[in-house]
């Protein structure tokens, strides 16, 4: 009865009922496994298995210390049991369980941080509490043991929890755009180029779409706003994403609350959505929720603390990888005559040139004109991919064999983090821009030179070639209006399983 009345008040006055009847669920119907509960079961088996791991590899490693002070092995293992639920308690209090039904792009990456937070003050407390009230006094050199394997173990046990998840039928999330207008249809797109999010886009919501775009031609057009209750019974929906419908505010509202009292994901496109970050601050008046933006800026310490970082890690990387880059060079020689590192002039920050460096993939003496007109033609939001469903030029005529497979692996980069120590550019960062293209930039986009050109970034981890250029610098710009230290290294985190990936570069 309750539902029968949400959708009549849902109903405009005089308005035809909807064409296709609601499903009732049948009795003892089993209900459907949704995302947020396979994965929040599966990160707490995650986190019991890696404590359990941790645990019993460190009473290998130290068998005649004891983690509790000399209780017994049987007494220390109860007390280690008992411990599990206050975990999962102040995980929970984390936030490590609640992420990856609202955020299609969560994963480990994401929380390391917080992994390593939770880690360290667990175990921290835990030897304070025993020292303070002289209960127990642990080994210390076992008790840190503990903790770096316990720290590892979670990680990749959660790493191990979301692959799994992810192959299950429950973990992905069926989902409707309500509103079929330019915003809405650059949703769509995106949803459908980034398989690995496990969204089904079943289709759309308008009184009045517009005319779907040549790559969305198949998605259907479900129903009007007023059906949405009956369109997310009647198609199991699991994600609902409000995209500047027609409607009337007043009206909009009224659907989204709604929609609220079913068991769905609501997410709504802010208004100034090109000027909002993933990380923008919600604070408030009396109430009244405001977005907070921040400047796109770097302050001089954190600019210190990047550059530390950059120097130690391409270092590191460089020591590394040396002979990897030998053999690199040898082969670009022998496969076509010419040098073995490209030169070019980009822009880094505050728009200041520099010659970056990268090992040739195309033969000696390329004309680069193509690329200019290309991107011109690219720019606007109606480009269509090409054939292989990538928004990069098709140059396989002056591309040479090794270079298609350095570029694949994106190993063709490698030589900037020789520009990296020479602080021309970061680990992480923008995109370095080419001088000529300027000429196509939005007013907006020049914030991208507020921050460092970076060897990898948002947009490459993100999107890469799956964007067009006008969306690549959009993204350019958000990291930019986002930077953190916590962004850089999660970005850092989630580049190396990358570049294995089947992915065209541009």
């Amino acid at each position: 009865m309750e539902d029968a009345m949400d959708v009549v008040r849902l109903r405009r006055n005089g308005t035809a009922a909807p064409s296709a009847p609601t499903e009732k669920p049948r009795a003892g119907q089993v209900r459907r496994i949704r995302r947020g509960w396979l994965v929040r079961r599966a990160l707490v088996a995650a986190d019991i298995t890696g404590l359990l791991a941790a645990f019993a590899a460190t009473e290998l490693l130290f068998p005649e210390k004891d983690l509790t002070g000399g209780v017994g092995a049987a007494t220390e293992a109860l007390i280690f049991a008992l411990t599990l639920p206050v975990w999962i308690i102040a995980a929970k209090l984390y936030g490590l369980y609640d992420r990856d039904e609202e955020r299609a792009t969560h994963s480990a990456a994401d929380e390391v941080l917080n992994v390593f937070h939770l880690v360290t003050v667990v175990v921290w407390l835990y030897y304070a509490i025993s020292w303070l009230f002289g209960l127990i006094r642990p080994d210390q050199m076992k008790l840190a043991t503990f903790w770096l394997l316990a720290l590892l173990g979670v990680i990749a046990a959660r790493l191990a929890a979301r692959a799994l998840a992810r192959r299950h039928p429950g973990y992905v999330q069926n989902t409707v755009i309500v509103g079929a207008g330019d915003v809405g249809q650059l949703i769509g797109r995106k949803l459908r180029q980034h398989p690995e999010y496990r969204i089904n886009l079943l289709g759309y919501v308008d009184a009045t779409p517009k005319t779907f775009r040549h790559d969305l031609a198949d998605v259907p057009h479900l129903g009007e706003p007023d059906e949405i209750v009956d369109i997310v019974r009647l198609h199991n929906v699991d994600r609902v994403i409000v995209a500047f419908s027609q409607e009337r505010s007043e009206r909009m509202l009224q659907l989204v609350g709604a929609l609220r009292t079913h068991d769905v994901q609501i997410d709504v496109v802010p208004r100034l959505y090109e000027a909002v970050s993933p990380n923008t601050v919600v604070h408030g008046i009396e109430g009244l929720p405001l977005l907070g933006l921040t400047p796109s800026r770097i302050s001089r310490s954190s600019r210190l603390v990047k550059r530390g970082l950059d120097i130690v890690g391409a270092s590191l990387l460089l020591v590394l990888i040396a002979p990897l880059m030998l053999i690199i060079a040898v082969l670009v020689r022998r496969d076509s005559p010419g040098p073995v590192f490209f030169r070019q002039v980009r822009l880094g920050m505050n728009m200041r040139e520099f010659t970056m460096l990268k090992f040739r993939t195309m033969r000696d003496g390329t004309d680069h004109a193509p690329h200019r007109e290309y991107l011109t033609r690219i720019l606007t939001p109606h480009a269509l991919p090409d054939s292989s469903n990538l928004y990069k030029l098709d140059r396989s005529d002056v591309i040479t064999s090794v270079g298609r497979q350095l570029r694949r692996m994106s190993l063709d980069e490698l030589p900037q983090l020789l520009n990296v120590i020479r602080g021309d550019m970061s680990l992480i960062g923008p995109r370095p821009s080419i001088p000529y293209e300027l000429t196509l930039y939005a007013p907006h986009h020049f914030e991208r030179f507020g921050v460092p050109a970076g060897l990898t970034g948002l947009w490459q981890v993100e999107a890469r070639a799956h964007s067009t250029f006008g969306e690549a610098l959009d993204l350019d710009v958000l990291y930019a209006r986002s930077w953190s230290l916590g962004l850089d290294m999660r970005l850092l985190l989630r580049t190396p399983a990358l570049m294995f990936r089947k992915r065209e570069t541009s």
